[in-house]
C-alpha cells in the first residue's frame, strides 16, 4: 500500500512520442525519488502502461492549427475535459502538475491554473509550442530542451530553466560508448529514420542518392531504414537493384542500439530524434518536416547545425544530387564525421530526466538535490 505522506505529482501528456517519452522518463525518475505519480491524458495515454502510475483520461479537443469550424467543434470537448481535470486535481491534491505540451495536456494544465496548483511545462522543441505558449503565463517554470528557445512570451522568459530533453534509458546507457570512427575500406553504417510514421521523401531520395556514389563507396554501405508500409517494397527493390545491403522495416524496437552503431544518421528533426542522436553522439543530416507547427523541426535542426553536430538540408532542397554530394564528401573525409560526433555528444543531455526531476522537487520543496548539483 502506498504511504499516504508521499508527495504526489500529476503529469499531463499524451499523443506523440515527443510528448510521451519525456513524461515517461520524468515519471521513472520521480518514482525513484519516492513520489507518487498520476497521469492525466486523453484516449491515447495507453503508452504509459506502468502499474506505478495512476492513469486518468479526460476529453481534450485539439484547437491548434484547426480551422474556425474545427475549433468550434473542439471547444466543448476542451471545456468538458478541463472540468473533468478540475475534479481529478481536487481529489488527487498534487504538490505539482507538469505538462508536456500538445493539446492532450491543455485540460489538466488549465485546471491546474484555475485551482491554484503549482505547475510547470516542459518544451521539447527549440520553439515553444502553441499549447505551451497558451499556458506560459499560468505556470511557475518552463523547462526547455534547448539552451536557446524561441516563441517564449517576454514576460515568461525568467521562468525558463534549461533541463534538456529526457531520453529513454536504453539511450542513456549508450552515452559513454565512444563513436566508432570510419576507417578506410571498413563498412559504413547508415541509419535512416523518418519519425513515427516514416517519411516518403527519405524513401525516394536516399536510395537514389546512394546510387550516385562511386562503386567502391557504395559497396561498403550497410543501410538501416525506417519506411512507411506502402514504401517498403519499392524501397527494398531500389536497394536490391543497387546491390546495397539494407535492413528495412516500418518500426525498429532497438533504435538506440542502431544509433550506437551508426556512422551517420539521416532523419527528420523531431525533438525525440534530435535528443537521442545528440545523447548518443551521432552526427546527422537532418531534413526538417516542412509542415510542422511553427516550423519547429527547422529550429531543432538549426540548433544541431550551429553546434556542429550535423547538417541541415531543407525539405524543398533535398534531392539525390545534393545528398550524394554531401555523403561523398563526408565519407571521403572521416575526420569531419569524428568532429561532428564529438559536437553532437557535447550538445546532448543524458541527465535531462534527472535535471527535470530536480526542478520538480524544488517546486514542491522535496529536497535540495538541485542546489547540490548547482554547487558542484
Amino acid at each position: 500500500m502506498t504511504p499516504p505522506n508521499r508527495d504526489r505529482v500529476v503529469l499531463a501528456a499524451g499523443g506523440t512520442g515527443g510528448h510521451v517519452f519525456p513524461a515517461q522518463a520524468l515519471a521513472a525518475e520521480l518514482i525513484g525519488r519516492g513520489c507518487r505519480l498520476a497521469l492525466i491524458t486523453d484516449r491515447r495515454g495507453d503508452e504509459f502502461g506502468n502499474g506505478e502510475i495512476e492513469i486518468h483520461r479526460v476529453l481534450a479537443g485539439g484547437m491548434m492549427g484547426k480551422s474556425l469550424a474545427g475549433r468550434l467543434k473542439s471547444a466543448p470537448e476542451l471545456a468538458m475535459g478541463t472540468w473533468q481535470a478540475r475534479g481529478l486535481l481536487k481529489r488527487l491534491a498534487p504538490k505539482a502538475v507538469i505538462g508536456f505540451g500538445g493539446y492532450a495536456s491543455i485540460p489538466a494544465m488549465l485546471a491546474a491554473g484555475f485551482g491554484g496548483y503549482r505547475a510547470a511545462i516542459h518544451e521539447q522543441n527549440a520553439i515553444l509550442g502553441r499549447a505551451n505558449r497558451l499556458l506560459a503565463s499560468r505556470v511557475v517554470r518552463i523547462a526547455t530542451s534547448f539552451q536557446r528557445i524561441g516563441g517564449v512570451p517576454r514576460q515568461a522568459l525568467e521562468k525558463c530553466v534549461f533541463t534538456g530533453m529526457p531520453v529513454r534509458p536504453a539511450v542513456t546507457a549508450l552515452r559513454d560508448r565512444p563513436y566508432r570512427p570510419l576507417t578506410e575500406e571498413a563498412p559504413i553504417d547508415l541509419l535512416v529514420l523518418g519519425g513515427s510514421q516514416g517519411a516518403r521523401i527519405l524513401s525516394d531520395v536516399v536510395p537514389a542518392s546512394l546510387g550516385l556514389l562511386p562503386d567502391g563507396l557504395r559497396a561498403r554501405l550497410r543501410v538501416t531504414q525506417q519506411c512507411r508500409a506502402e514504401d517498403l517494397d519499392r524501397t527494398r527493390r531500389a536497394y536490391g537493384d543497387l546491390g546495397i545491403a539494407a535492413d528495412l522495416d516500418r518500426f525498429f524496437s532497438d533504435v538506440p542500439e542502431r544509433l550506437g552503431r551508426a556512422h551517420l544518421l539521416i532523419a527528420r528533426s523531431g525533438a525525440s530524434t534530435v535528443a537521442e542522436a545528440t545523447a548518443v553522439g551521432v552526427p546527422s543530416v537532418l531534413v526538417p518536416y516542412p509542415h510542422a507547427v511553427d516550423d519547429h523541426q527547422s529550429a531543432n535542426a538549426h540548433a544541431v547545425a550551429e553546434a556542429g553536430g550535423g547538417w541541415l538540408i531543407p525539405d524543398q532542397g533535398f534531392n539525390a544530387d545534393k545528398l550524394a554530394s554531401r555523403l561523398q564528401s563526408l565519407f571521403a573525409t572521416p575526420v569531419i564525421l569524428d568532429k561532428a560526433a564529438a559536437a553532437a555528444h557535447a550538445m546532448g543531455r543524458a541527465d535531462a530526466a534527472s535535471r527535470l526531476a530536480d526542478m520538480v522537487m524544488d517546486m514542491i520543496g522535496g529536497n535540495g538535490a538541485a542546489e547540490a548539483r548547482r554547487a558542484a
